[in-house]
């Protein structure tokens, strides 16, 4: 035989047997074959309606993936990867089911890392490098009162001014926010600015992400009287609308009802009193107070009925017109001005659209609560904010729609709460038992993704919502939009009393619930990979209809026992090094500085999973602590750990500093300490600290955990580059 006859499309008999192994064909039958492969098959056939469903899902693996790699080299890997498993789908599996919803998987998967990609690098803008103040000219973009705090906020465009970024927030205190304060002023003030806060430990909230997203390079507070330079056009300045129907509401009610009732009309949940908000949190109601599905779904539901039984009412309408469409159409321009009027946040958005789709599929005639339905709003805001993904408002919101529908839909449950000739007392009974068999499933849908970013979950958010969403549902929300429609011929008043009792019958319910024993759940920052297992078993339960659903259980499971094994820190350090946390036994809290604010000791709390006030570090035995400094003596798994902490910024001499450095296996400072102060394992200083941030340490298992292992180096993170050499000395012996 020639080579001639062994290469390319030759017609030797090489060439035959090679175009015979690698015709596409010939490895599709291969593998159909193979017994499991055949019966994923048949499995993936009977599920062909569910496929669908999976699209947003790998547009968020993609996502997700781009955020834990946090690297450009991995983020390219990740998406070549992609694009070979999808052509190795196409190429020897194209004809088979499990072939191409791989081929779909790893492309929408490629596509969604490009997504997020693209949007971090679309809306990148200047970052303020240090805190500085200034006087500046600027553009109100939006106001939002924060009463609860006596403070408005304002969102301001800085437009040519040299050194500032485009676009900053600042705090005005009340008493200094003029009414003219609106959207579109031209204002002249002089503020302190700092850089947008990175996370203060590992797992803490970052606002640095949130205010790249929003295009926020700096936020501060202002300081002194702010000049009006030219006032809002009042035709366009919504805000003042806003703004003149919450105090209208809070005039009517008193307290914390007005407050509630503001929410509810314009999304304003600056009034609330913090004691009220945590209540409302700890009892599993704080969804009632972010305008999103269900306020939606409420006025968007009163109107097509309010619209269509009126109609009805004309015969010659009711023959000409097909009503169901005129009130689809009244009510998607009432949910679009209901998200306008409350500000139009991300959630509230995401809820006008899931309406808008619902309305969509009435006039159509089709089914309009499916699975569907919700995977087409997720693909929305992941395709126009592929950065919602990470937050906690999109993962609530979609995890309690997805896991109510799915309930529902399924043959057992339809079955049992399908409307049926029967006594009254029956009917009552099976929709009480409906509700609360939907407020379970949605509280275990929702724990664990509330203690993956508040470490805290409410255990009788069930028992709450059962009368809570009803109460809000069909009596406080009619009751406050008839009387807005009253008060516009002067008879609103005892609509008023009436609403303003039901709030305050809710904010009770709030304060019972949160205060019964157990009625929370906290937990220390739980590892990604954790959250993730049970993230995933989560869908497969819910997004398939086959009993293999149930295999989801497995990965459920598996992350829920990693979220119970996983140890609690002993050591816990800010990024500016100067709030330190030390964790016993018994899971009590001591602070090294006693006068620490509100912010940073709920902050530290709730990290750690500690509930209840933390101690002063002095008060605690093994610890010496005088005006400079503590050194404490933790025990540790049979050994004694030495951690010195200073405390002041009063001099210390070089010489008792490294003597003290030496007597000591861990030593943490808001200073530079200088390179003579050599402690036995680790030197967490303002050095080591701008490196790597915040950190926690498990003195046990002698790990460090870091802000920057949590975040990476994204394009909003300000770590200082380079190697702290010597900070850490090794395990001791």
């Amino acid at each position: 035989m020639s080579p001639k006859s062994a290469r390319g499309t030759g017609s030797g008999p090489l060439a035959v047997a090679l175009s015979m192994l690698f015709h596409p064909r010939q490895l599709s039958d291969f593998w159909r074959d193979k017994q499991p492969l055949q019966k994923l098959e048949n499995l993936l056939e009977r599920e062909r309606d569910q496929l669908p469903l999976w699209v947003p899902v790998a547009l968020g693996c993609g996502i997700a993936s781009w955020y834990v790699l946090a690297n450009f080299a991995w983020s390219l890997a990740l998406v070549s990867l992609c694009g070979g498993l999808g052509l190795f789908a196409a190429m020897t599996a194209r004809e088979l089911r499990a072939g191409k919803a791989l081929f779909w998987f790893a492309l929408l998967a490629a596509i969604g890392c490009a997504l997020i990609w693209f949007r971090s690098w679309s809306v990148a803008a200047p970052v303020l490098e240090r805190p500085l103040v200034t006087i500046f000219n600027a553009e109100i973009e939006r106001v939002e009162p924060v009463l609860a705090r006596n403070m408005v906020r304002l969102t301001l465009r800085t437009g040519e001014n040299p050194g500032l970024p485009p676009r900053v927030r600042v705090n005005v205190p009340l008493e200094q926010a003029d009414p003219d304060l609106q959207d579109g002023a031209l204002i002249q003030l002089r503020a302190r600015l700092m850089p947008p806060a990175m996370p203060a430990l590992p797992g803490a909230y970052d606002f640095s992400e949130r205010a790249w997203f929003l295009g926020l390079g700096a936020t501060g507070q202002a300081l002194g009287e702010i000049r009006i330079l030219q006032p809002a056009d009042p035709l366009f300045a919504l805000s003042r609308y806003r703004q003149q129907l919450s105090a209208h509401v809070q005039s009517q009610m008193s307290g914390a009802a007005g407050a509630i009732g503001a929410t509810l009309a314009t999304g304003d949940r600056g009034a609330i009193d913090e004691a009220d908000a945590e209540a409302m949190r700890r009892s599993g109601l704080a969804h009632l107070l972010s305008i999103s599905g269900l306020h939606v779904t409420a006025v968007v539901g009163a109107i097509y009925l309010l619209v269509l039984k009126s109609l009805a009412l004309s015969p010659p309408l009711a023959l000409r017109f097909r009503l169901p469409v005129v009130a689809a159409a009244c009510a998607a321009l009432a949910a679009v001005a209901y998200t306008l009027m409350t500000g139009a946040q991300v959630p509230t958005i995401r809820a006008c659209v899931a309406a808008l789709l619902v309305l969509v599929a009435l006039m159509m005639g089709r089914s309009a609560i499916t699975l569907r339905m919700v995977a087409a709003g997720a693909l929305f805001v992941l395709i126009f904010w592929p950065e919602a993904l990470v937050g906690p408002s999109f993962q609530l919101s979609f995890a309690a729609v997805t896991a109510i529908i799915a309930l529902h839909e399924h043959p057992r449950i339809k079955a049992l709460f399908m409307l049926r000739e029967e006594s009254v007392m029956r009917r009552v009974g099976r929709f009480i038992y409906s509700l609360f068999l939907t407020g379970l499933v949605v509280e275990i849908a929702l724990m664990p993704i509330a203690l993956y970013h508040f470490h805290k979950a409410g255990l009788y958010g069930a028992l709450a919502n059962i009368i809570a969403i009803p109460l809000t549902t069909f009596v406080i929300m009619p009751l406050e939009a008839l009387a807005l429609v009253l008060d516009s011929v002067g008879l609103g008043a005892p609509v008023w009393w009436a609403c303003e009792k039901a709030l305050n019958s809710l904010i009770a319910l709030a304060h019972f619930v949160s205060s019964r024993p157990g009625a929370v759940t906290m937990l220390p920052t739980m590892p990604v990979i954790a959250f993730g297992f049970v993230l995933l078993g989560g869908l497969w339960l819910c997004l398939w209809r086959e009993r293999w659903r149930y295999w989801g259980l497995v990965p459920a499971l598996i992350g829920a026992l990693v979220i119970a094994t996983t140890r609690a820190p002993d050591l816990y350090i800010t990024g500016d090094g100067r709030h330190v946390a030390i964790r016993n036994d018994r899971g009590e809290l001591a602070m090294l500085r006693s006068r620490s604010g509100d912010f940073i000791r709920d902050m530290i709390r709730e990290n750690a999973g500690v509930e209840g006030d933390s101690q002063a570090l002095e008060d605690w035995p093994n610890a010496d602590c005088n005006a400079d400094a503590c050194l404490v003596t933790l025990r540790k798994d049979g050994r004694d750990w030495q951690i010195l902490a200073t405390r002041s910024s009063h001099y210390i001499s070089a010489l008792a500093l490294s003597a003290a450095c030496r007597r000591a296996d861990i030593v943490v400072s808001e200073r530079w300490l200088p390179a003579s102060c050599q402690p036995r394992w680790l030197k967490a200083d303002r050095n080591l600290l701008a490196q790597v941030g915040g950190m926690t340490i498990d003195l046990e298992n002698q790990k460090i955990s870091t802000a920057l292992d949590w975040t990476g180096r994204h394009v909003w993170t300000r770590y200082r580059s380079g190697e702290a050499k010597g900070d850490k000395r090794g395990n001791r012996n």
